[in-house]
């Protein structure tokens, strides 16, 4: 069969991501911000009016028991740059409509910590003194009430949905132990107000407030040193806070993955030590804090601490096993293919730009499938082609044939390359798909979960499952389109490797066959591998 120059042309852009489409991916990742509105009152709110912009607000607070917590402060935004721009139009619409109804108003959480450190919030929550009934009836018809444990208000702005929680809500079930809600002698009702909120916050570096009309940042529990320390630290003993609510344990690590922090020495171990905890959660709260790990920019080293403190082997036994199986060390510091098939996922993606959860489940089918059974080069080059065009195998086995590229030789997942008739390797690339549809198919069978616990040492018995069916047939449809050779009826691949973000976090067919290939490719054949190529040629 001919090869057809369009499509060799469309695979130099495949195979070199990076050099796509520069303008395109700059823009989305600094969007240009809408201006906000005028302010609905140019004065500062009255509860901000009791102290002095730069100075702490007391010289710290000291509980029951004589329980005494960092110095509380009180600083000057701008001191961290802070600019009215880095708040999204949405966010400034639920703030001003509350604030005009005479409500106080505050940024809150992991979006001012972001703000601090100059990274993209994944989203902007809000608290308020109105309470949640005030909120939805601010906001008729788009607000709507969520959450047992702890109910908040998920306000609907130009397709986007902003949290807003209230200070009048209390978590149902916590254990309001004195020791932690005993008011500071020296404080305004206001301040007591915030500081008690933060007190059930579950890290210190989340537990900060920001008035974006006074501009002032609210800091109760020493986040701000913490942010500087590179430092995940829970606000109340670790072990109560975790026992508390085992998915702290969770967020504790997409947390410190994302930004690069460390676990103090308490923390590390209740971490470790409390690890299997996480398996009596929800699992649709499990798939939440996975999908935020895996599908925001930072799944490589979310993996790496996933297994370095024992969680791993909980929530994704296989892959566990496949790190047992290399002796990969709970603190190794190397790789192996699974961790750099993630960690060019994250190349691609950003809190801002996440993925569709059966991207990053197509990756861990697609990877376990190799890890039971290596593969040529060619094979798997020729699999991930036929993905992206949904099954039209000839063409995959046309653009496949014309690879003239070094592959990554440091994987044991990857034989020696050899010459394959056209035939013999539409069979080997089949017989892969059947092979990563029956591994997808394990990984969601309790039955197997239960198999692959037992082959990691020390592992307790488990046979949790999270991955949703709805995710699991999607992924299993993509693979069909390969396996048996029929292309998926009325789909066009992309023609030009371009990502289209909103549809890819919605998960359309296009842009998940587009990034799945794209990330393939640049693990088989990275940038580096093809640079030596051409200096040795």
């Amino acid at each position: 069969m001919a090869l057809r120059p369009p499509e060799l042309r469309w695979l130099g852009s495949l195979t070199r991501p990076g050099r796509l489409a520069p303008s395109p991916l700059a823009a989305l990742a600094s969007p240009r911000r809408r201006r906000r509105a005028p302010s609905p009152s140019p004065s500062p709110s009255p509860s901000d009016s009791s102290t002095p912009s730069t100075a702490p607000v007391s010289a710290g607070g000291t509980g029951a028991e004589g329980f005494e917590g960092p110095e509380w402060k009180k600083v000057s935004a701008k001191r961290f740059g802070f600019k009215e721009s880095m708040i999204p139009a949405e966010a400034w619409n639920v703030l001003h409509r509350l604030r005009s109804r005479g409500y106080d108003v505050y940024l809150v959480g992991g979006c001012v910590r972001d703000l601090i450190m100059k990274k993209t919030p994944k989203d902007f929550d809000i608290i308020t003194t109105a309470d949640l009934r005030q909120v939805k009836d601010t906001f008729s018809g788009s607000a709507v009430i969520v959450g047992r444990r702890f109910p908040i208000c998920h306000v609907h702005e130009n397709n986007s949905i902003v949290e807003v929680s209230s200070f009048n809500t209390c978590a149902r079930g916590s254990s309001g132990s004195p020791i932690y809600n005993s008011k500071s002698q020296n404080c305004s009702k206001n301040d007591f107000v915030r500081w008690r909120n933060c007190q059930g916050r579950d890290f210190t570096i989340n537990g900060l407030m920001f008035n974006p009309y006074s501009e002032k940042i609210y800091d109760y529990l020493g986040g701000i040193d913490d942010i500087k320390k590179a430092k995940v630290r829970t606000v109340i003993p670790a072990g109560t806070s975790f026992q508390e609510d085992c998915a702290r344990i969770l967020r504790a690590i997409r947390i410190a993955a994302r930004l690069g922090f460390s676990f103090p020495k308490e923390t590390a171990y209740y971490v470790r030590t409390l690890a299997c905890s996480v398996a009596r959660l929800d699992k649709g709260r499990i798939l939440m804090e996975m999908n935020y790990m895996l599908a925001y920019g930072s799944a490589e080293a979310s993996l790496r601490l996933l297994w370095r403190f024992g969680v791993l082997e909980h929530l994704l036994p296989f892959q566990a096993a496949y790190f047992a199986s290399t002796r990969f060390k709970r603190k190794d510091k190397g790789t192996n293919m699974l961790l750099v098939l993630f960690s060019k996922l994250d190349n691609f993606l950003a809190p801002n730009r996440p993925c569709h959860n059966s991207l990053w489940i197509s990756l861990l089918a697609f990877h376990e499938a190799l890890a039971r059974q290596p593969c040529d080069p060619l094979v798997v080059a020729t699999f991930a082609l036929a993905f992206y065009l949904g099954g039209d195998m000839s063409l995959a086995v046309d653009i496949g044939k014309s690879i003239n590229r070094q592959h990554d030789t440091s994987f044991r997942e990857l034989l020696e390359p050899k010459v394959w008739a056209d035939k013999h390797l539409v069979d080997e690339v089949q017989s892969f798909a059947a092979l990563m549809k029956r591994a997808l198919t394990e990984m969601t069978d309790e039955y197997f979960v239960a198999k692959a616990m037992a082959k990691i040492p020390q592992a307790p018995s488990s046979d949790l499952v999270f991955i949703p069916l709805q995710a699991y047939l999607k992924v299993v449809k993509f693979i069909e389109c390969v396996q048996y050779g029929k292309k998926e009826r009325g789909y066009e691949p992309k023609s030009d490797g371009k990502i289209n973000y909103h549809n890819l976090s919605y998960g359309t067919h296009a842009e998940i066959r587009n990034l799945f290939t794209l990330v393939v490719f640049d693990t088989l054949y990275p940038t580096d591998m093809e640079d030596q190529h051409d200096g040795s040629s």
